[in-house]
C-alpha cells in the first residue's frame, strides 16, 4: 500500500530531455518530501539504461541521488520499468531503495484500487510486432549478449535504435491505451483507477467504474499527476511552487454528486 498523497511521475527520458527539464525534475523531487507521501515512476525515466556488472550509465545520476534520499527520509518510491528502463533494475533498488518491477502493479495508494502498468504491448492489435520484438530483448541470452558490449558502444546502439519511440507522442493520441485501461475499470471487482505511461498523453479522464490517467511525458510538458484520498488532479510544473491544476476529479463522483443535490435541495 502507498500512502497518499501520491505523486506520480511519466517518461522523463533522460538523457534526451532537456537541462531545464531535468533540472525542473531535480527541484519537484527535492522538494517531494513537502509534497506527498509517496512517489511513483509510470516508466522510461530514462532514455536508456543498462546495469553492467562493474558499470552503469552516468546519465541522470543526480536524479537517482535525489531518489536515493527520498528513501531515506522515508518517502517511498515505486518504479514500475518502461521500455527503455527495463535492464537491471536490481541495480537501480540497489541504488535508489526503490521498489522496481516490470509487471502489472495491482494495489492500494490510499481508499483508491490501483492497477498501474508502463503501457508498452498493451493494445492488442498495434503492439503485436513490438510483443514478439520484446519477447526477443528481454530474453536472458539477448540481455548477456548485450552486457558484453562495451558500456559505450553498447548505449550509442541503444540511443540510436530507440529513436522512433521518445520523438513522439502515440498516433492514437492514446486512445488505445485509454481503450486497454475502460476493460480493467469496467471488470467487477477491478480497480477504480487505472494509471499508465508510454504514450506521452497526459490524460485524467473518467472511465468505466472509476479514473483513468497518465501523467504523459516529464521531458515534454513538466506535468504530473497527484493523487490524494478524495480526489485525483493533473497538474503542470512551476518553478515558483505554485503548480497549475489541469484537471481534476473526486474518487466517488456518485457519492459527491448526491451530496451536491442535497445541499442544493437545502438551499
Amino acid at each position: 500500500m502507498l500512502n497518499t498523497p501520491t505523486l506520480v511521475l511519466g517518461d522523463a527520458h533522460l538523457g534526451v530531455a532537456s537541462k531545464d527539464a531535468e533540472r525542473a525534475l531535480l527541484r519537484l523531487l527535492r522538494d517531494m518530501p513537502s509534497r506527498a507521501r509517496s512517489l511513483v515512476i509510470m516508466g522510461d525515466m530514462f532514455d536508456f539504461w543498462f546495469a553492467w556488472r562493474h558499470a552503469m550509465p552516468r546519465t541522470g545520476f543526480r536524479v537517482l541521488a535525489a531518489l536515493a534520499d527520498l528513501h531515506d527520509v522515508g518517502v517511498p518510491v515505486l518504479w514500475i520499468g518502461g521500455n527503455h528502463d527495463c535492464w537491471g533494475g536490481d541495480a537501480l533498488m540497489a541504488e535508489t531503495g526503490a521498489q522496481y518491477t516490470l509487471q502489472p502493479w495491482i494495489g492500494s495508494i490510499g481508499p483508491w484500487r490501483a492497477e498501474l502498468v508502463h503501457g508498452d504491448g498493451l493494445r492488442e492489435v498495434e503492439d503485436a510486432p513490438y510483443r514478439r520484438l520484446r519477447r526477443v530483448l528481454r530474453h536472458p541470452l539477448a540481455i548477456r549478449a548485450f552486457g558484453m558490449l562495451h558500456p559505450n558502444l553498447a548505449s550509442r546502439v541503444a540511443l540510436a535504435s530507440s529513436h522512433t519511440s521518445r520523438t513522439r507522442r502515440a498516433g492514437d493520441e492514446g486512445r488505445g491505451l485509454l481503450a486497454v485501461g475502460t476493460r480493467s475499470l469496467s471488470a467487477p471487482d477491478g480497480p477504480n483507477l487505472v494509471i499508465h505511461g508510454h504514450s506521452h498523453v497526459p490524460m485524467l479522464r473518467r472511465a468505466g467504474a472509476g479514473w483513468y490517467a497518465n501523467a504523459g511525458a516529464w521531458y515534454l510538458d513538466q506535468q504530473y499527476l497527484l493523487i490524494e484520498s478524495d480526489r485525483i488532479s493533473l497538474r503542470a510544473w512551476r518553478d515558483s511552487g505554485e503548480d497549475v491544476v489541469l484537471h481534476s476529479g473526486e474518487r466517488n463522483v456518485e457519492e459527491a454528486t448526491a451530496e451536491r443535490e442535497e445541499v442544493l435541495r437545502r438551499i
